[in-house]
C-alpha cells in the first residue's frame, strides 16, 4: 500500500510540475498561458514583474521577471529562507520594496508593543511557518521574524 501511495504522489507531483514550467526566454503570453493571470504586476528598473501569490492561505509566491521585450529573465519562488533573510533592516527598505520582493501580505497586523504595521506572510520550511515584517510609522522595515503557523484548533484542545 505504501508503494502505491508513494508512486501516486510522485506521479501527481511530476504532472503538476510539468504543467506550470516557466523558463528564461518565454514570452509574456506563454507565461500567461502556463500560469494564468498574475495576482499583481509591477515595474521597477526596467523589469516588469508578474507576481503569482497564493497568500493569504497558501505558502507560495512566484515572481516572473520580464525584460523590456516581454521575455522571461527569471522565475523563482520567493518564500524561502535564503530570500526572506536578505531583507535589510538597517532603515533603507520600504513597504514598496517588500511589495516588490514578496508581494502583498497574508495579513496586516499591529500589536501594542510595536508602533507600526506588521505584515505577515505564510511560507513552508520544515513545517508551516509565518514570516513577519515590522515597519516603523514611516513605512520603513525595522525588524523581521519567523515563527510556526499553529492552527487555532490545536491550541484550543
Amino acid at each position: 500500500m505504501r508503494l502505491f501511495v508513494a508512486t501516486l504522489f510522485s506521479s501527481l507531483l511530476l504532472a503538476l510540475a510539468g504543467c506550470a514550467t516557466v523558463t528564461p526566454g518565454m514570452t509574456r503570453e506563454e507565461v500567461l498561458s502556463s500560469l494564468g493571470r498574475p495576482t499583481a504586476e509591477l515595474d521597477r528598473d526596467g523589469i516588469h514583474r508578474l507576481q503569482y501569490s497564493r497568500q493569504p492561505m497558501g505558502q507560495s509566491v512566484v515572481m516572473v521577471d520580464l525584460d523590456a521585450s516581454g521575455h522571461v529573465v527569471q522565475s523563482r519562488e520567493v518564500m524561502n529562507p535564503a530570500n526572506l533573510y536578505k531583507i535589510d533592516v538597517s532603515g533603507t527598505t520600504t513597504q514598496a520594496d517588500i511589495l516588490w520582493a514578496l508581494g502583498p501580505p497574508a495579513t496586516v497586523d499591529g500589536v501594542m508593543a510595536w508602533n507600526g504595521k506588521i505584515w505577515a506572510y505564510r511560507w513552508r520550511d520544515i513545517e508551516d511557518m509565518w514570516f513577519w515584517v515590522y515597519f516603523d510609522p514611516a513605512g520603513v522595515v525595522r525588524r523581521i521574524q519567523q515563527g510556526p503557523d499553529i492552527p487555532l484548533f490545536r491550541v484550543m484542545r
